[in-house]
């Protein structure tokens, strides 16, 4: 059902700084800021040849990221992001499979302009997972 792996994302405390690193020491090709305001982040996406890194960075009030850089201030890993074929396809095979999904259950359009889901980490070994249509 899953297909290729789209994007590991890393909360960071502090946007700016988080950019250089990656540019700067790293060398990677990192994109401009865009505010997500329905999920309440801002996203910077770093491309390398095989994925990409996704940094998050709260924003707004009630950020869902806020909440894990309080128990996390270094910031660090939230959530991987998979591809799959059919968004809702896949919703409902894993829901038949007891899996749960965050939210209303519906998709939301992520920061590609693709329909997006997760799924609760206690499903999964802990991990936040996205997923995300191709």
């Amino acid at each position: 059902m899953i297909g290729r792996l789209n994007h590991v994302a890393i909360a960071v405390p502090d946007l700016e700084a988080a950019m250089a690193q990656y540019r700067d020491t790293l060398g990677a090709s990192v994109g401009a800021p865009q505010d997500e305001p329905d999920h309440g982040v801002t996203v910077v996406f770093i491309e390398l040849p095989n994925t990409k890194i996704e940094l998050l960075f709260p924003l707004g009030e009630g950020s869902p990221i806020t909440g894990f850089l309080e128990k996390n201030p270094s910031g660090g890993i939230h959530h991987i992001c998979y591809e799959v074929d059919d968004i809702l396809a896949a919703r409902d095979h894993l829901l038949a499979k007891g899996a749960r999904i965050l939210g209303s259950g519906e998709p939301k359009i992520g920061a590609h302009g693709k329909p997006v889901l997760f799924l609760h980490p206690k499903d999964f070994t802990g991990c936040l997972v996205e997923l995300e249509q191709v």
